[in-house]
């Protein structure tokens, strides 16, 4: 006699392959009997009221606001930088005339403003007093037209 071509373990692996199938379809069709039928466009349709805030019926006409192209502002404002040309005072912090730069601590504010050798009217050194104006860098305050003030 010969043998069966089918083994006991393709029989097994046919028959979980078949059951996932029916498993399969007995879902999709539990899905389908459970799913609410389908709605018209009108429950579907969402409407934005007065306040922007969505809601299932039309908005009301009469509440409607009016506004002007002109008025309307897309995307960021431009910065408008203030130019205010007070002189101020303050102490040199550090100064390294190697290197052309240096510090000053601003009095009425307290910052510290960058300083370089081309802004300089005459030398100066750490601890001096000076008189100076601001005018904004790259990267921050810098001081400009800067004085030495003779105590």
């Amino acid at each position: 006699m010969a043998k069966p071509k089918e083994t006991f373990n393709k029989r097994e692996k046919e028959k979980k392959r078949l059951k996932q199938r029916q498993d399969k379809k007995e879902k999709m069709e539990e899905r389908k009997s459970n799913t609410p039928k389908a709605k018209s466009l009108d429950d579907m349709m969402a409407y934005l009221d007065e306040n922007g805030n969505l809601s299932s019926t039309p908005p009301d006409p009469k509440k409607a606001k009016v506004f002007k192209q002109e008025d309307m502002q897309i995307g960021v404002p431009k910065y408008e930088k203030e130019e205010v040309d007070i002189i101020r005072n303050g102490t040199v912090t550090f100064f390294d005339e190697s290197k052309g730069f240096g510090f000053i601590n601003d009095k009425q504010t307290g910052e510290r403003v960058f300083v370089h050798i081309n802004q300089l009217t005459e030398r100066i050194s750490e601890n001096d007093k000076v008189t100076f104006e601001v005018e904004s860098g790259a990267k921050g305050l810098s001081a400009v037209n800067i004085k030495k003030v003779v105590v």
